[in-house]
């Protein structure tokens, strides 16, 4: 998966949040109003970028009268995951940049790392 551009992952977030708070899709302009705050943005920029993003995939889109009405595909943590593993396809060695990963996080980060790896373990293990 690619990675956003500055102003891409500023309309993804606006769109993230929105479906974390259990809120239905967006049309151009209700993105254009959570933006307006922070960005001096045209309406027509703001349609030219959900428009990208969905032709990228990372949008889908569905007629509501004469507007559009856009979602993510995938959740915010899918996307992360993914630049995370195509950050690892590029490293010669990838042992090596997982080792460096697990010592840089905090404690709390490594217990959930743990925690994680347990419940992978449990699966995976044939039954007694």
């Amino acid at each position: 998966m690619k990675g956003l551009g500055e102003l891409e992952r500023t309309v993804m977030e606006v769109l993230w949040a929105r479906e974390d708070s259990g809120v239905a899709a967006a049309t151009a302009r209700d993105v254009s109003r959570a933006l307006a705050g922070d960005r001096d943005l045209a309406h027509t920029t703001v349609m030219t970028v959900l428009d990208r993003l969905a032709k990228k995939g990372f949008l889908k889109r569905k007629r509501d009268g004469r507007a559009w009405r856009y979602s993510p595909v995938a959740s915010r943590e899918r996307y992360v995951t993914e630049l995370m593993l195509g950050a690892l396809a590029e490293t010669g060695d990838r042992d090596a940049a997982l080792v460096h990963f697990v010592q840089s996080v905090s404690e709390d980060e490594a217990a959930v790392i743990r925690a994680a790896l347990a419940g992978l373990t449990a699966v995976k293990e044939p039954p007694a």
